[in-house]
């Protein structure tokens, strides 16, 4: 008598979902993979990531160096990080034909610079392996049923269109949500849910002069969160609407529960002078009065800011731009150093990224195993990707936990 394949659904068509999908199929062509997707569009962050370039990875190999990139899930990370890490990211595409490049930054973009190679990849090993994909599918119930053959719990998937499928396991990779109650068709499952909250997100600072100089970026910059030990360093856009750049994206992302905690009204100060602690500059500051002392401090700027950002500070400091160095009193000294090196703000709100907004939160760890993706409470069910409590910086580390925990949860589910 002919056995009967077993059906995988996966619950989600983005990068982890994808990964999960593919893999299984290639690992078992005896399983049968459906991908099941509410809107109707799949790998849609893919699609946007990078500015249309897709950010696949980051080019960081040491596992201790690499969890130490996720604000959230090191621990977890590092066991699932021996089984599929970067270098198998960068091996799985290069065999089928997608070369990765690595940018000055360490983040790793296909050598076409299109997502669409990405894209286009996935599709190809969803369409050799026979991966079906279902569009405007919304999971609307999970019913859990017990197997009369097998001790095993199968699965009939409720959809908003009043269709339903029936499977042998589950694998849920629908992204994050930034509500708990868009969880709440997964509860018949067990899972407790950390409560999610944005991640990555830059600094409202309304009504600030700063704003005026919007495209500015200083390289090297320290943010620090008042009244905490939260800081990051590198470098800081100035935006129309306050502060962003990779430092105060890697700030929110750790920051994320404290700030909204905070509702997002709290107070950061900037170090524009990485260089310089405050005594050095103080110890070095005579020596500018004395080898500058006939030149104005508009047209000499011995730190190499920004000609406009420069100007700023002297305004601020309450500096006339025909005072010379030799000229400036202490109280002018004293506050252009504050702002030089311990700047200020006072932030009211954030702007996310809507299309490829993270969130932190999701199913609670300690409830997933890390070596397989499975749930620990309901048997034939995984998780991977962002729906899980685990989010990384900005850089090309959440797609490595997504190709990580997809490619984990296939190996597994082909192996029950």
């Amino acid at each position: 008598m002919k056995e009967e394949k077993k059906i995988l659904i996966v619950v989600g068509g983005g990068a982890a979902g994808f990964f999960c999908a593919v893999n299984a199929a290639r690992m078992n062509p005896m399983l049968q993979v459906i991908i099941v997707e509410k809107s109707n569009k799949v790998l849609s962050k893919v699609k946007v990531s990078g500015g249309g370039r897709c950010n696949v990875t980051h080019a960081c190999f040491e596992i201790s160096e690499l969890i130490k990139k996720y604000p959230r899930g090191q621990n977890f990370l590092k066991k699932a990080f021996h089984q599929f890490h970067t270098q198998h990211t960068i091996q799985w595409f290069e065999e089928r034909g997608v070369k990765l490049k690595t940018e000055p930054d360490g983040r790793m973009f296909p050598i076409t610079d299109s997502s669409q190679t990405i894209i286009d990849c996935l599709m190809k090993e969803a369409n050799r392996y026979g991966v079906e994909i279902r569009m405007n599918r919304s999971v609307e119930k999970i019913e859990i049923q017990n197997s009369v053959s097998e001790k095993q719990k199968k699965f009939k998937l409720h959809f908003s269109n009043a269709e339903f499928l029936d499977s042998d396991f589950l694998c849920i990779a629908t992204g994050g949500y930034s509500k708990t109650t868009q969880f709440n068709w997964l509860k018949v499952l067990g899972h407790v849910i950390e409560n999610p909250v944005p991640s990555l997100f830059t600094f409202n600072i309304p009504n600030n002069k700063i704003t005026s100089l919007m495209g500015i970026s200083m390289e090297q910059a320290t943010v620090k969160i008042q009244g905490t030990k939260l800081q990051q360093q590198g470098p800081v856009l100035i935006t129309h609407w306050g502060l962003s750049g990779p430092a105060v994206l890697k700030l929110s992302a750790f920051a994320a529960r404290e700030l909204a905690d905070k509702n997002y009204h709290f107070a950061v100060s900037v170090n524009w002078l990485n260089d310089y602690t405050e005594n050095k500059l103080r110890d070095e500051w005579p020596l500018f009065r004395q080898r500058f002392s006939s030149q104005k401090l508009i047209h000499k700027n011995p730190f190499h800011l920004p000609q406009r950002l420069w100007q700023y500070f002297l305004q601020e400091s309450f500096i006339k731009e025909d005072t010379r160095w030799a000229d400036i009193t202490s109280k002018q000294q004293n506050a252009l150093i504050k702002h030089l090196l311990n700047h200020e703000f006072e932030v009211k709100g954030k702007t996310t990224f809507k299309d490829e907004f993270v969130t932190c939160g999701g199913i609670k760890l300690s409830e997933i195993d890390a070596h397989t993706m499975q749930s620990k409470i309901t048997e034939n069910v995984f998780f991977a990707g962002e729906v899980l409590d685990i989010d990384g910086i900005t850089g090309g580390f959440n797609f490595q936990n997504a190709w990580t925990s997809g490619w984990i949860a296939a190996k597994q589910i082909v192996a029950n």
